[in-house]
């Protein structure tokens, strides 16, 4: 009885081993049929692609350009602000205190900056393999807003020989405008606009399967 089990599985050791020897070969001659260039398309290169669950994406220069003009204007950087504006009207013959009139006000705004992507051109950008190099648009300064809830007159005084100049505050709050955003150019808004958009622009691209993103 004995003999004959042992007669039983030797007969099935032969077949476990075809099997195996079987499957084996047919790795290694899927394998060889890879690397040899043999599987680049058809069932192969299927089988290949799900056995390893890999795949290949290519982005066109073209594409590039829309996925990042998508962006549109982008606001990279605040500026938060409040500054005391002054304005005045004289007479060149009267005193102030009979011809003149003088506004303080206090100002709170806001001054944006960032990249307008509607200036970035296909020659902007180069794609090498899975390098990209991307010359971007010079960071400007896209809003300067005055926030009328937070904007007060501090102190007014007209002279008594003439009437209250209604454009003067008008023309106060342009003068603010013009004083917030020259101090946040100053305080170097451009440059955080810059590197906030280098950023947020190598963060698309890495994303979109590139290895290597130089922001220029």
């Amino acid at each position: 009885m004995e003999s004959q089990k042992l007669v039983t599985q030797s007969r099935k050791l032969p077949k476990l081993g075809l099997v195996a020897g079987l499957s084996i070969g047919v790795v290694i001659a899927l394998l060889f049929a890879l690397v040899a260039g043999r599987a680049q398309s058809g069932l192969l290169a299927t089988l290949w692609s799900a056995v390893t669950g890999r795949d290949t994406r290519i982005v066109s220069q073209n594409a590039i350009v829309e996925r990042i003009q998508r962006l549109q204007r982008l606001e990279t950087v605040v500026y938060t602000m409040d500054k005391i504006v002054s304005g005045e009207r004289t007479s060149p013959i009267l005193p102030d205190f009979m011809a003149g009139d003088r506004m303080l006000m206090i100002v709170h705004g806001q001054v944006v900056a960032g990249i307008d992507f509607a200036k970035l051109g296909n020659g902007d950008i180069t794609v090498t393999g899975k390098q990209v190099h991307v010359h971007l648009p010079a960071a400007q300064v896209l809003m300067t807003r005055v926030d009328n809830s937070k904007t007060r007159v501090y102190s007014r005084s007209t002279g008594f020989l003439v009437p209250v100049d209604k454009d003067l505050e008008t023309q106060v709050r342009q003068q603010a405008e013009r004083e917030l955003t020259q101090e946040a150019l100053q305080g170097g808004i451009l440059d955080t606009a810059r590197t906030n958009a280098r950023a947020t622009v190598t963060s698309l691209l890495l994303g979109l399967g590139f290895e290597k993103v130089d922001i220029e």
